[in-house]
């Protein structure tokens, strides 16, 4: 149960603190009776209801339908939906989805008392958190850059539900409602997220799935029936489920728990039953599994459950500075004294065993990285952040977090020590130097030694009191003199008073005393592998399968009875550890090594590497008697022996290094006490004849060493001669590596076949759209033109790589070579018309010539033919014109009479008529017009204008709706046709 941190809804008014501090009550069991309205029917409710939250934002209307619209009215569960809304944005999500369902959809009112089949709606403007039974409005706090309602809802909903805490994330962006989802999976509830495939919007479901947290990832239509069948299933239903305190219900829990341990290494047997139990209840709840041997089968067909089951089991809840007001006090009262009473340059040892995700390693790493900067001083600051979880390791390592983290760091703290991406924050190199994450029991590895401070928050709350008693003096040695040990909110020293003194009681921060320890402690233990013995099939035979009883009763023994031993390989690397051999095997300081030599008290460390010498020569039992160490402010006589570990086909050269205690402790420390000089002095003789002794067998065995060298150097040209041997194979492996080469080369033509294809399509094309185009590269230089470019330019092939001013252009424009450099400058593009010698007209563009990757490499100038339509639009100008320019009267008459247009020549007709332009004509010349665009034929008729006579034409303008009037003096014709007459 590493890392696991209890969750408390983050605080946004002092005025709400009161209402919703922690509670030491369980989570609420509200009963309601009573007779719920709609359909004509009656649903009487009389047992407790769950209540779910579901997170959504952008695209989960459509989610929000979808799962509504298949969710049963009478579900007895309750829903709050959390959705991100504008401060002063009133929502019509309800009204919407009311349409859906027959259940009760209403928002939020401060302190409303939850029901079942009801769905609540939070309102703008207000984070949201349930407290026994009911639900809290609260003014959210300004101080943080991004706000996140449904991470808080989340992890309000998992303190005051535990276990029955239920939660949903549907479509959204951003990574709101992970931390909370990780928070509910903490307390051991239920989690559901909607498919990234579905949503519309795949951040945030993405960002829960990727926390490895989620119990259910499917579409929202089939949420409701999963969700229906979980709560349904008995050990939810109904927790206290009849039979679960029987002996064979009991028995395969054991059963359960060694399926775990055989198949991780991590023993739970030492975790509190009902811990372990609800977890192993809530997985089979998840898989509608009702008896627990039922399940039993399906860890043993499912191995890949196994690792989930176990992964539950780890599960808790972690995050940046876990009750702020503790890291404050740790900061004050104990980081900056123990930095005070360091030398500069000195190191700094913390030590943060079940770290988890890494999240209070990090923090505990700001903290001193505040000091530090303040104080301008520099230390060798060593963090060690410890885990069985591999996956969360790996996971502390990579220090990426989502944005949502926001929630509990500063701003000043998230810029200064994270670097933003999108969509989360990454550690700065600053902190993550001083802290190495690794994977290590904290009940079966050697712990660290020499530390300063043990931060192990929330994680003894798992274990039962036993396994605490053993751990807390493995703290109290770890520590240096006056060192502070860092537990979380619900754990405490107990008995272990004359171990440690309390610094301050609230936060359960405590430190080291001086005392000499008494108590004998040990690490439970943990088989190394999953051998299957002769007995193991027995068992099986017997209906005790996934038991070994020999294996049960023999740990037994050996834990009672066996003296302290390790198991190591040929390489002198610790493989199994069993009893307290941390008072002769300490953790190095730096990288962590398992070697033993590395990790041998100096006291140890010259006869023990010349016992493991002899041993290597000689594979037999080797015993050494009388030696004397220091530990603890006294001395420790001890027996050591080695033993060859011999096991069929064993080729790994396996040894067991015993360690047996002669003398108590405390009489040895008595037999110290200033009774006499001499005594004093006799002590030092005999340690002094002992060092004396084992540095002489040491120098003997490196003498033996040395000669062991001789004969292996005789060897080598034996050696060399296989060398050869291995030329001649090399050859043929080289062989082998041109046939790869050959058939890398023949992808490579083919890569280089279709980059060819693709140049030719690009020529085909350019030269195709008959648009002179050139490319210049960043210098001006031509890199590549079309065809049709020789028309503008006296291109010749030898012309690539040169300056385009070199370039004589068969058009006048003396800018050109100013302009481009201008675009290359600016990137805004430039355009103009130009003229040829042979009376052509181009529109010019240069623009930037852009790459895949938005890198700008050079210009692209081309040259598009406008000549037919500038020609098109001289004509076009010119008939424009013509009416104006007309001598003959011309005008163009509405359709409501309004003269729209008069040339010169027809004004008399105007005056005539007493009219103006832009007004409406006579009433008889309005009629004809009239007519004339009625009928769509054209009138023709003679009007005398004074002295003049004129052949006046209506012609209708019909796709324009006006008619035209011209006006054709015939006077000399009427008055020449008189005198002919």
């Amino acid at each position: 149960m590493a890392g696991k941190k209890k969750i408390e809804p983050k605080r946004s008014t002092k005025q709400k603190v009161s209402t919703l501090k922690k509670k030491t009550t369980s989570p609420i069991n509200t009963t309601v009776k009573r007779e719920s309205q709609g359909l004509g029917s009656s649903h009487t409710i009389e047992k407790c209801f769950p209540i779910v939250g579901i997170g959504a934002s952008a695209g989960g209307l459509e989610a929000l339908e979808g799962f509504i619209s298949n969710m049963p009215a009478y579900s007895n569960l309750a829903m709050v939906v959390i959705q991100h809304l504008a401060p002063k944005y009133k929502s019509i999500m309800g009204d919407l989805l009311s349409k859906y369902t027959n259940m009760n959809i209403v928002e939020i009112q401060d302190g409303v008392e939850i029901a079942p089949n009801t769905v609540y709606m939070n309102p703008p403007d207000s984070d949201v958190a349930v407290m026994n039974g009911t639900l809290q409005l609260i003014k959210p706090l300004e101080t943080h850059a991004v706000r996140l309602p449904i991470d808080y809802f989340f992890r309000s909903l998992s303190e005051d539900q535990g276990e029955k805490a239920i939660c949903i994330v549907l479509s959204g962006t951003g990574t709101d409602g992970t931390l909370g989802l990780k928070a509910i999976k903490g307390a051991g509830g239920m989690t559901m997220v909607q498919s990234e495939e579905q949503a519309k919007y795949d951040s945030m479901p993405r960002s829960a799935i990727n926390t490895g947290l989620v119990d259910f990832v499917l579409p929202v239509e089939k949420m409701p029936g999963a969700l229906i069948k979980y709560i349904k299933h008995p050990y939810i239903e109904t927790p206290d489920a009849v039979g679960t305190t029987e002996q064979t219900y009991q028995n395969t829990i054991t059963k359960i728990l060694l399926q775990i341990r055989n198949k991780t290494g991590h023993d739970f047997f030492s975790y509190k039953q009902n811990t372990t139990r609800r977890r192993i209840e809530r997985r089979m709840a998840v898989h509608q599994i009702d008896k627990v041997s039922d399940y039993l089968e399906y860890l043993r067909e499912n191995p890949l459950e196994v690792d989930s089951l176990y992964k539950d089991m780890l599960i808790g809840v972690t995050n940046f500075f876990r009750d702020p007001d503790a890291f404050e006090i740790l900061k004050e009262k104990v980081l900056i004294g123990l930095l005070n009473s360091k030398r500069s340059n000195s190191n700094l040892r913390i030590w943060v065993p079940g770290c988890a995700t890494g999240e209070e390693a990090y923090s505990i790493a700001i903290l001193v990285a505040e000091i530090i900067d303040k104080m301008q001083r520099h230390y060798n600051v060593q963090i060690f952040g410890t885990d069985i979880d591999n996956d969360a390791i790996e996971f502390a390592r990579g220090a990426i977090y989502p944005d949502s983290i926001a929630a509990d760091v500063t701003v000043e703290r998230l810029n200064r020590y994270f670097i933003k991406d999108e969509g989360s924050y990454k550690v700065k190199k600053k902190i993550r130097e001083m802290l190495v994450f690794a994977t290590q029991s904290l009940i079966k590895d050697p712990p660290f030694s020499r530390l300063d401070l043990v931060s192990c928050r929330n994680v003894m709350i798992y274990m039962n009191t036993t396994l605490q008693k053993r751990i807390l003096p493995i703290f109290h040695y770890t520590l240096n003199a006056d060192g502070y040990l860092f537990l979380g909110t619900s754990e405490t020293i107990g008995e272990f008073t004359d171990l440690f003194s309390t610094v301050n009681s609230k936060w359960k921060i405590y430190q080291r005393r001086g005392t000499v320890i008494e108590r004998v402690t040990g690490f439970p233990i943990i088989p190394i592998d999953d051998r299957i013995t002769d007995q193991q099939k027995q068992d099986e035979k017997n209906g005790l399968k996934g038991i070994n009883m020999y294996q049960l009763a023999e740990r037994e023994v050996i834990n009672t009875y066996a003296p302290p031993f390790v198991v190591i390989n040929e390489k002198h690397d610790v493989l199994y550890v069993n009893g307290q051999v941390y008072k002769y095997l300490l953790t190095p300081v730096g990288v962590p090594s398992f070697n033993i030599i590395k990790m041998a008290h100096e006291d140890l460390r010259y006869k023990l590497s010349t016992l493991l010498h002899k041993m290597t020569k000689k594979r037999e039992v080797i015993t050494t008697s009388g030696l004397t160490i220091k530990y603890n402010g006294g001395f420790l006589t001890i027996d050591l022996t080695i033993r060859p570990l011999f096991i069929e086909d064993d080729k790994k050269g396996l040894m067991i290094v015993i360690f047996e205690e002669k003398t108590p402790q405390k009489k040895i420390v008595q037999e110290r006490r200033p009774s006499s000089k001499m005594k004093k002095e006799d002590v030092k003789i005999t340690v002094l004849q002992q060092e004396l002794k084992s540095t002489k067998e040491y120098l003997q065995a490196t003498i033996e060493e040395l000669e062991t060298s001789n004969e292996e150097l005789k060897s080598t040209n034996e050696e060399l001669q296989s060398t050869n041997e291995e030329l001649e194979t090399s050859k043929e492996e080289q062989q082998s590596t041109n046939e790869e080469l050959e058939t890398v080369n023949s992808e490579l033509q083919n890569k280089v076949n279709e980059l060819s294809r693709a140049n030719n399509d690009l020529n085909n094309l350019l030269a195709s759209t008959e648009v002179a185009t050139i490319f210049l590269d960043t210098k001006l230089n031509v890199v590549r033109f079309t065809p049709s470019a020789t028309s503008l330019f006296s291109f010749r092939s030898t012309d690539i790589n040169r300056p385009i001013s070199d370039i004589n252009a068969k058009f006048d424009y003396d800018s050109l070579n100013y302009d481009t450099r201008e675009v290359l400058r600016t990137l805004i593009p430039k355009e103009a018309n130009i003229n040829t010698q042979d009376q052509h007209c181009y529109n010019m563009r240069i623009l930037p010539y852009r790459t895949v990757e938005n890198i700008i490499d050079g210009v692209v100038i081309t040259f598009v033919d406008i000549t037919t339509q500038m020609k098109a639009d001289e004509r076009a100008r010119s008939l424009g014109n013509f009416p104006s320019e007309n001598p003959n009267p011309v005008l163009r008459i509405a359709q409501d009479g309004t003269v729209l247009f008069a040339n010169d020549a027809s004004f008399s007709f105007l005056e005539s008529w007493k009219c103006k332009l832009n007004h409406k004509l006579p009433t008889r010349w309005k009629n004809i017009a009239k007519k004339v665009r009625t009928s769509n034929e054209s009138k023709r008729m003679e009007e005398r204008f004074g002295e003049r006579i004129f052949m006046l034409e209506f012609v209708p303008v019909k796709e324009a709706d006006y008619v035209n009037v011209y006006g054709h003096d015939i006077s000399e014709y009427k008055r020449t046709g008189k005198k002919s007459n």
